[in-house]
This record gives structure tokens, C-alpha cells and sequence, in this order.
């Protein structure tokens, strides 16, 4: 199969599908789409994603969108090494601290809402940073308590890479990037440094892609 992803390397939801290609061992070709240039809005890419975002996976030609649906698309295909547990409850507590990241905190901090914040309503620079820090803090509260529960030294959920790894780190990554204090986060710091020694994770990351400014 040939693997073509769009994606850039600041998106978080790109950074997602990166690791989870990178555990899996999958050989991709990376088209880069600049954001800040509007690639995302042209016609040509619309075409592959109506929604004008990223990522977007194709494979053998076909478009696949969104980073939930491309990693669990990726997961169906390609079980090993897996990212879900066999256990029916453990598989759903995993897929609920993967939509507390992709739901609750990474859509209320993204670009376009950002630059609506700004543009639209008009908000200064110190408004937007508030914004941003109540809602990445109350879900990261609620991820930190939750990891305490269900996490291990170096993983969100039990002893093995799951999806919840995949979905941390770049949120993580996220909030540093905008400044935000992760004081009183030990679990989720501590398992993102573990996650990020691993190739996977650290190949991955937005400062290592060609398309990094």
C-alpha cells in the first residue's frame, strides 16, 4: 500500500498520525500544507479534505481524515505492535482519555479558533493566552487525575504503548509551545519524557519535519 500524508508540523493532530505511522512501521510519503500560507483552504487540497484541515492520509489514493478515524483506521490494518488493549473495558477507558485530549482540550486551543479570538472578536493577546490556559488546564486536571488512576511510569494507561501516549505528547507539546505552566501535571510530564526517548515519539515531533520554520 502507498501511504501519502498531509500534514504540518505544527498541527497537533498530524504530530498524532506521525507517531502512530512512526510505532506501527509504516512507510509514508509526507506532503507538507502550510497553514499560515491558507494551503489548507485552496482548491486542491479541498478536493482530498472538505473540511480544509489536517491531517489528511491517503492511501493507494483513497483520503482518509481526521486523526481519530486515520488511527483507528491504522490500528483495524495494521494490529501490531497494537495501541488498544484486548479487554473491551480497558479498550474504552483508553478511547475515553484519547477524546478527553481530541474533544475536551485540542479543539477549544486550535488555530482557526485562536485567530477567531483575534480576529473576529477582537481579543488582545493576554485574553487569548487566558482562554487558552483555562481550557488546556482543566482538561489536563482532569487527564492527570485520571493517568494517576489508570497510568504507569512511562504510560497513560497500564504498562504498554496505547493510544493515549499518541494523543498526549502532542498536546503536550502544545502547551509548552504557548507557554503554559504544567505545574501540578507530575504524571503527564514524567510519561511524556519517557514517551519522548522513543524514536517514534521523538522522530515525529513538529522541530524534527522538513517543514519546520
Amino acid at each position: 500500500m502507498l501511504y501519502t500524508l498531509y500534514t504540518s508540523f505544527r498541527s497537533s493532530s498530524s504530530y498524532r498520525v506521525r507517531i502512530a505511522l512512526n510505532i506501527k512501521e509504516i512507510p509514508y510519503e509526507p506532503v507538507f500544507v502550510s497553514l499560515v500560507e491558507g494551503e489548507q483552504s485552496r482548491a486542491s487540497y479541498l478536493s482530498k479534505n472538505p473540511q480544509g484541515l489536517v491531517p489528511t492520509l491517503e492511501v493507494d489514493g483513497v483520503a482518509l481524515t481526521q486523526s481519530a478515524a486515520i488511527i483507528e483506521y491504522l490500528e483495524q490494518n495494521h494490529p501490531t505492535p497494537p495501541l488498544l488493549p484486548d479487554d473491551a473495558v480497558a479498550r474504552a477507558r483508553v478511547r475515553a482519555l484519547v477524546n478527553l485530549v481530541a474533544c475536551d482540550i485540542q479543539p477549544l486551543n486550535n488555530l482557526q479558533v485562536l485567530k477567531y479570538l483575534k480576529k473576529d472578536l477582537g481579543l488582545g493577546q493576554d485574553q487569548i493566552d487566558a482562554w487558552y490556559d483555562h481550557w488546556i488546564l482543566r482538561g489536563f486536571t482532569a487527564l492527570e487525575h485520571l493517568v494517576e488512576i489508570y497510568g504507569s511510569e512511562r504510560h497513560c494507561f497500564g504498562d504498554s504503548l496505547t493510544m493515549a501516549d499518541v494523543y498526549l505528547v502532542p498536546q503536550l507539546w502544545n502547551a509548552r509551545r504557548f507557554k503554559t505552566s504544567l505545574v501540578g501535571l507530575p504524571n503527564l510530564v514524567r510519561i511524556d519524557a519517557a514517551l519522548n526517548e522513543m524514536d517514534a515519539f521523538r522522530n515525529a515531533a513538529p522541530e524534527n519535519q522538513q517543514d519546520a520554520l
